[in-house]
């Protein structure tokens, strides 16, 4: 018999404004301990250094977390110019130098390459898989890791500022799988002069901003307290990329069951993915056909 997991039925979208210095996985358990939350996870990882973003889902707004994951991301960030690292960022060894630095019409010119539909191999020192195990793992083990390109759509590159002749602030927009570190190795490279990040924030995610984001400090001060709860955000949020249909009465009881319901719909296509709600509440996510939901998940919340 399979233990009971501990903890509240709680469930939707909690936005953090992470710290640098704090990985991910560490937000999540914050996160979960805060609310007393049965279940929890996080849609895009970032990097420990890196600051911004991180959506966090609780219970079954999990369920939601691959539509975030796959969502448009912003990114703003500083590439150190003139020095190459190992991690491709400032924690890592400098192992290139250059006296080389680039005019600001050299730099905007060369960030054309880099918007589209790209190719982009991931840093050595990430989370990669290669046969089975982490590539960051296999790094600092002293192995000479290669990790195959990637593809990635980048929507939008623009430099926003020039610090000093040795650092530049760039802005990026993309889409799943992106790495910001990569860019700015590969910009360097580009440019004849290396470059790694030094400064990283995710400014928005899908439908999450950075400026709604709560404080590590601030969920430590309503941990466990009832006004914690009014943060939570709707489990629908994290829909919102797929269009929205009705159910019946009846025919949320057949989805909530694992069967094809029927739905209202005005512009969804057949075949289409999307989710159905009653009475305000998500039901299920699904294919349309022919006037009826096809469920992929559903949703089981405490008041059903």
């Amino acid at each position: 018999m399979a233990r009971k997991r501990k903890g509240r039925d709680i469930s939707g979208w909690l936005v953090v404004d992470k710290p640098a210095g704090m990985t991910s996985t560490s937000v999540v358990n914050k996160v979960r301990w805060a609310f007393n939350a049965k279940k929890a996870g996080h849609a895009g990882t970032l990097d420990p250094d890196a600051t911004g973003v991180l959506a966090v889902a609780l219970g079954e707004a999990t369920k939601t977390v691959p539509y975030i994951t796959d969502a448009l991301k912003a990114y703003t960030f500083t590439v150190r110019l003139g020095q190459a690292t190992n991690t491709d960022d400032a924690e890592g060894e400098v192992i290139a130098q250059s006296d080389l630095r680039p005019e600001d019409d050299e730099i905007k010119a060369a960030l054309g390459q880099f918007v589209g539909d790209i190719m982009q191999v991931p840093p050595k020192f990430s989370a990669v898989k290669i046969d089975g195990q982490r590539a960051y793992k296999l790094a600092r083990d002293g192995e000479d890791v290669e990790l195959a390109a990637r593809p990635l759509w980048v929507e939008e590159l623009l430099m926003t500022d020039r610090e000093d002749v040795d650092h530049v602030t760039l802005e990026m927009t993309c889409g799943k799988g992106g790495y910001v570190r990569s860019i700015a190795r590969d910009l360097g490279q580009a440019l004849g002069c290396h470059g790694h990040v030094r400064e990283l924030r995710r400014i928005w995610s899908g439908p999450f901003d950075a400026t709604d984001g709560l404080t590590i400090e601030q969920i430590d001060e309503m941990a466990k307290q009832p006004e914690l709860d009014q943060y939570l955000r709707p489990i629908e949020e994290g829909l919102a990329d797929l269009p929205e249909v009705k159910a019946t009465p009846e025919g949320a009881t057949r989805l909530r069951n694992g069967n094809a319901g029927m739905v209202i719909a005005s512009d969804v296509d057949y075949g289409e993915e999307c989710w159905a709600s009653l009475d305000g509440q998500p039901v299920a996510v699904g294919t349309f056909k022919a006037g009826e939901l096809h469920p992929s998940r559903v949703f089981v919340l405490p008041q059903e």
